[in-house]
């Protein structure tokens, strides 16, 4: 390995790893040392509702994402000469040969990268009255950034990785790639602690955000909880292909955003509860998980060509 890449698997160690256990420690630190006297934070009532509300709509959000980033894999090899791609449920193809075929294996990551800013833009402008509407943006946001900066980081290192060709293509030398793996890395932690405070406010009282230790129960039941809880749901999505390729992807895009959201909740002291309406009905999330689910495995697992 080069240095550029040993530097990257230390900086790696730093955000994934020691970045959000220094910061949940702060905050339990933080939290022991409290007055004495201080009111004790009111104990959140378990939402079920919020909660599998909140782990279908990451699964919807997963998946679509990842729908987009193949969509836009396929297209521009679609217009391309000499290329016939196919396009799957868990994955693309093509046939023949073109050397812009390299380029374009970024312009999936590109796509996802570009969802996951509009989808922020829309949570910033308020977009979403109901609970429902902007926790799907949450996640549409969270996964738009976190399925494609990870992809930033292994190409930096992996050739074959569908950015480490773009890069390669580029002809990008070890320094940019480092430099652009360090720059993925440092955007983490941060579109990471953004997201707390939209999450907090799907509070529906201001007493569940009202300290510390409620923020972090709060962020723990409607983000962790169920994002760890949708890689379950995720896993029917993507069969077959190597358990590797169906597990391994959603277990990292969760964790390594997860992590940072739930270390980082007692820090959002300025969130406030939203003004929309609750969560409504699971029949509308589940009923969207379902379809998608029948589109994969029906129409897009035997493969759909663009030629």
């Amino acid at each position: 390995m080069h240095q550029g890449g040993k530097l990257i698997g230390i900086a790696v160690t730093l955000v994934f790893v020691a970045g959000p256990l220094l910061l949940g420690l702060t905050g339990l630190i933080a939290a022991r040392r409290a007055p004495a006297d201080a009111a004790p934070d009111p104990a959140m009532p378990w939402n079920w509702k919020l909660i599998v509300t909140s782990a279908l709509l990451y699964t919807l959000a997963f998946n679509v994402t990842f729908f987009i980033q193949e969509l836009f894999l396929v297209l521009p090899k679609a217009l391309t000469p000499g290329l016939r791609p196919t396009l799957f449920h868990n994955n693309h193809g093509w046939e023949g040969d073109n050397p812009v075929a390299s380029l374009l294996q970024g312009t999936g990551a590109l796509a996802i990268f570009l969802t996951g800013i509009a989808c922020a833009l829309l949570l910033r402008r308020g977009s979403g009255r109901s609970s429902t509407i902007r926790l799907f943006l949450i996640w549409m946001t969270y996964n738009g950034f976190f399925q494609s900066l990870p992809q930033v980081i292994i190409g930096a290192i992996e050739p074959e990785n569908d950015v480490g060709m773009s890069m390669d293509y580029l002809h990008l030398g070890a320094a940019a790639k480092t430099a652009a793996a360090f720059v993925a890395l440092a955007t983490i932690p941060l579109v990471s602690l953004w997201l707390t405070r939209p999450l907090l406010s799907l509070a529906q009282d201001p007493a569940h955000i009202a300290g510390p230790r409620a923020r972090t129960r709060f962020v723990f039941q409607v983000a962790t909880l169920p994002a760890l809880t949708a890689i379950l749901l995720i896993i029917p999505f993507r069969v077959p292909r190597h358990w590797v390729e169906v597990v391994m992807v959603p277990v990292v895009v969760t964790v390594i955003g997860i992590a940072w959201l739930q270390a980082g909740a007692w820090r959002a002291s300025r969130a406030r509860v939203g003004s929309g309406l609750g969560a409504g009905s699971i029949t509308y999330p589940l009923g969207a998980v379902l379809i998608l689910l029948l589109v994969f495995q029906l129409l897009l697992r035997p493969g759909v060509r663009f030629y």
